[in-house]
């Protein structure tokens, strides 16, 4: 079993700094309470945590499976409730890939695969939203 540890540290108003891997980022409750430009909020982080680790299995598997892809974009948008907790309750990615129409098995694949079995995100994120998948080929 593997265990990761991070911390969050106080600045000021609603500004904390996060440490994770020996770098820093800034957390904000929101862009728009962001004077410096260069926060994020925690539940977008989410969302990135989803597109990152699903984008990176896609990105593993294509080569592996002979998919020759120029591009990868992952994109996800989530809707959050109106009340408090605010949560999401869907989460939809879009799978924009620089690859030829005839890959489209393939590459749906790929995702399938990613999101049942291999992406930790996603498996954590499933157990309280419903997440599905689009994929839009720019072959």
């Amino acid at each position: 079993m593997s265990t990761n540890v991070i911390d969050v540290e106080w600045k000021q108003g609603l500004s904390f700094e996060a440490h994770q891997q020996g770098r820093s980022y800034s957390l904000v409750s929101s862009a728009s309470q962001d004077e410096s430009g260069t926060g994020i909020s925690p539940k977008q982080m989410l969302l990135t945590a989803l597109a990152g680790c699903t984008g990176m299995d896609v990105a593993l598997m294509l080569p592996k499976m002979r998919v020759p892809f120029t591009s990868l974009t992952v994109r996800v948008t989530g809707e959050l409730t109106e009340d408090h907790p605010k949560v999401y309750t869907t989460m939809h990615v879009v799978f924009e890939v620089g690859a030829d129409e005839s890959f489209r098995s393939q590459i749906e694949n790929a995702v399938r695969k990613s999101s049942e079995t291999y992406c930790g995100v996603s498996a954590m994120l499933a157990k309280a939203a419903t997440i599905t998948h689009e994929i839009k080929m720019l072959g």
